[in-house]
């Protein structure tokens, strides 16, 4: 039974770095089954999904926020983490992180962390 809990700061100043981390009991990062999943759901919209990284180490993001995006994993630590760099208010959302067999993270199928809410003001 794998879980899935996200964590870091619920509030960023415009500019600045996100960095939220995900950390996973019951199963490895590094499966090959699985890919490990960024996702957020800014207030009164749809989920957007952010990006991933695989059981190698290979990474994939949405192109309209690639540019300010990483996703990195911490094996000894069995974690993955966001980071989301010159943050601005349209950057408020709630935060989830997920495995799925795909790069797209089902809600049905996959696991996911219970979400954290990240607001950007200064």
């Amino acid at each position: 039974q794998v879980q899935l809990q996200e964590s870091g700061p619920g509030l960023v100043k415009p500019s600045q770095t996100l960095s939220l981390t995900c950390t996973v009991s019951g199963g490895s990062i590094t499966s090959a089954d699985y890919y490990w999943i960024w996702i957020r759901q800014p207030p009164g919209k749809g989920l957007e999904w952010m990006g991933a990284i695989s059981g190698y180490g290979s990474t994939w993001y949405n192109p309209s926020i690639k540019s300010r995006t990483s996703i990195s994993r911490d094996t000894s630590k069995n974690q993955f983490t966001l980071q989301l760099s010159s943050v601005t208010p349209e950057d408020t959302a709630e935060y989830y992180c997920a495995r799925d067999q795909t790069l797209e993270a089902v809600k049905g199928r996959g696991s996911w962390g219970q979400g954290i809410q990240v607001t950007v003001s200064s």
